[in-house]
């Protein structure tokens, strides 16, 4: 079976910064969800919102990943370019318009990227769409279906008054990578996901005990534990819901990556992505990409090469 790499993760954020404290209705949510107002507890911080429209977002992510997919390194030219990526998989958990409109939503973001090839849009799994699209991608390339996928995941909240939520405060923006059979930034040792199906409603709570589920499933595999991990990669939710799942799930505290919680806010299926391009990853590390959201988890163990590979 073909090997599979992520190499080139690049993300964007929303062009206008604000503070919390600037989103419309922001203290009267607070109240309403009975949040005791301490900005370090919940890690309250900036969010990211944009006036450009989703295409955009996911046509300069797009580009900055293929521009960042590794260059040849005695003459310097590019190795991947438009003609090179085989497929693309784009993920948004709300795409705008529907089946009248998508063809030229897509049509769009195709030229825009310079790309040739066939798509795949991604939306039902939520802030798990792109650890999910990630492992359709690896499937791909580990079959030999495609040498080269480029994954996208490009959000925007609908209103302002949607930006904060009992859970999280939403930040607009975009994140990408590579897929790819070329060794690249990180291998792929594989995916795995659980869900419940009576559990995927809105109002219900993130399950640690999925968590544990695909932990079993993919770390025994390779022989490892949650505390093999060098770090894990999740979703930027508020800080006492994310520890205390992350941790029920068999993770240390020193393992989470919460720095960015209150620098991006939660940009949707991107914090993984956006999370693992900010670390200071250290060479032979176990890292894990995860998302949750009620009912479901998704994750992508990754290894980082000892020596480099692009």
């Amino acid at each position: 079976m073909t090997p599979a790499y992520l190499t080139a993760p690049g993300y964007l954020l929303g062009e206008i910064e604000q503070d919390h404290h600037e989103i419309p209705g922001f203290a009267a949510r607070a109240r309403e969800y009975g949040m005791q107002p301490d900005a370090r507890l919940w890690g309250w911080g900036k969010v990211h919102r944009t006036e450009k429209p989703l295409e955009e977002l996911v046509i300069e992510t797009g580009k900055t990943v293929i521009a960042a997919g590794g260059r040849d390194t005695g003459t310097g030219k590019p190795v991947v370019g438009p003609a090179d990526v085989d497929f693309l998989v784009l993920c948004s958990t709300q795409f705008p318009g529907d089946a009248h409109t998508h063809g030229r939503f897509m049509e769009t973001v195709m030229s825009g990227l310079g790309l040739d090839c066939g798509f795949l849009g991604l939306t039902l799994n939520r802030c798990t769409n792109l650890v999910t699209g990630l492992g359709v991608a690896e499937a791909f390339v580990r079959a030999g279906t495609y040498r080269t996928v480029l994954v996208i995941t490009a959000d925007r909240c609908a209103t302002e008054s949607a930006r904060m939520e009992n859970f999280a405060l939403f930040s607009d923006g975009a994140a990408g990578c590579l897929v790819t059979a070329q060794p690249g930034d990180y291998e792929i040792l594989g995916s795995a996901g659980a869900q419940d199906n009576r559990a995927l409603d809105w109002h219900n709570d993130i399950s640690a005990d999925l968590s544990r589920q695909v932990n079993d499933s993919l770390l025994t595999r390779h022989g490892l534990t949650p505390g093999d991990l060098a770090g894990v990669l999740h979703t930027n939710l508020y800080l006492p819901i994310v520890v205390m799942k992350e941790r029920l799930a068999g993770f240390t505290l020193g393992q989470l990556d919460t720095a960015n919680t209150a620098r991006t806010g939660h940009c949707f299926a991107a914090d993984p992505l956006i999370n693992l391009a900010d670390r200071r990853t250290e060479p032979g590390g176990y890292y894990l990409l995860a998302a949750s959201v009620p009912g479901s988890r998704a994750a992508m163990l990754l290894h980082q090469p000892t020596t480099a590979t692009s």
